[in-house]
């Protein structure tokens, strides 16, 4: 094998052992470097070279934020109802070289201390107050499990109970009681329903006959003030009409005693004799005759009546 070629594997060589050697760590990872068996570095995102056969990577450690669901747990409550509760764990790396030597297989060990600690917490609890009692139970996990791993590299965000499962015979007692609350509360709801149906409907009633009884009075007034008014129109028109009659006889009495006037003047314009004169004292005397008086007193100068000698007879006789 001639030099050349020698040469041409000895530099092909020591550009792969360079190529192996340098690394490019991608973002959200941490590589934790060794030299010679002992922790050396833990690199962040960017280039990094590593020295052959003396450095080595031990572990690539994502520090994004992780969740993990594990299986249910069986627990038992205060009450002594064995149930099961599966719960999720949110976490993130913070520490690569911790997370790397702190704990063999740290997601079991968040797994298996997770569960002693639901079993301890859920132990001082009811059935009642574990099924209302999820945000309790979630902060005093999250605290425990944060505190635990801490010295992991760990750090816990939140922890989530999943489902609690309480056995059949519970899970049948419990439907039983919601469906008699349910029923109740619906008999409730209906009984206060009818409660405002029948409320409303008398104060419909009452309303009804108040609003009657208003139109009622208000008709009777309305009908009394008609009455009131046409009374007043009826002893106007009577006493309009007596005022008329007064008037008329008061002018027709007028006309009498003027054409009374006019004719005593014409008479005496005339020069009239004395049997004219005693000719109309008898016609009035014939008109007073006509009335309702009883009886009549002739004045003595007509006791001789001088028109006998003219032929004119006069009966006073009264039926």
């Amino acid at each position: 094998m001639s030099p050349m070629i020698i040469l041409l594997i000895v530099i092909a060589v020591i550009v792969l052992i360079i190529a192996t050697n340098i690394k490019i760590v991608p973002q959200a990872y941490v590589y934790v470097v060794e030299r010679l068996g002992t922790f050396h570095a833990a690199w962040g995102t960017g280039l990094h070279v590593m020295i052959p056969i003396i450095d080595r990577v031990a572990k690539r450690v994502s520090i994004k934020e992780q969740v993990v669901d594990f299986k249910p747990q069986s627990v038992i409550t205060k009450d002594n109802v064995t149930m099961q509760i599966d719960t999720v764990v949110f976490f993130q790396i913070t520490n690569a070289m911790q997370f790397t030597y702190g704990v063999e297989r740290p997601i079991s060990a968040i797994e298996n201390l997770t569960a002693t600690t639901l079993r301890n917490i859920v132990g001082d609890l009811d059935l009642e107050a574990t099924l209302t009692s999820r945000d309790i139970i979630n902060t005093r996990i999250t605290a425990i499990l944060d505190e635990a791993t801490d010295r992991w590299g760990i750090k816990v965000q939140r922890v989530e109970l999943k489902n609690i499962l309480p056995p059949r015979e519970i899970q049948d007692a419990m439907e039983k009681q919601m469906k008699a609350d349910r029923e109740r509360r619906e008999k409730v709801i209906q009984a206060e329903a009818e409660k405002k149906s029948q409320i409303l409907v008398a104060e419909g009633e009452k309303e009804s006959k108040i609003l009657r009884a208003q139109a009622d009075k208000e008709s009777q007034i309305l009908a009394a003030e008609a009455e009131k008014q046409s009374m007043i129109l009826r002893a106007d028109a009577v006493k309009e009409q007596k005022i008329l009659e007064a008037e008329g006889e008061a002018q027709a009495i007028e006309m009498v005693q003027r054409a009374l006037a006019d004719s005593i003047v014409k008479l005496n314009a005339a020069n009239p004799n004395d049997a004219v004169i005693q000719l109309k004292s008898l016609e009035a005397f014939t008109k007073a005759a006509d009335g309702k008086a009883t009886k009549i007193i002739i004045p003595s100068s007509l006791s001789q009546n001088p028109l006998s000698h003219h032929g004119y007879g006069v009966n006073l006789c009264r039926k």
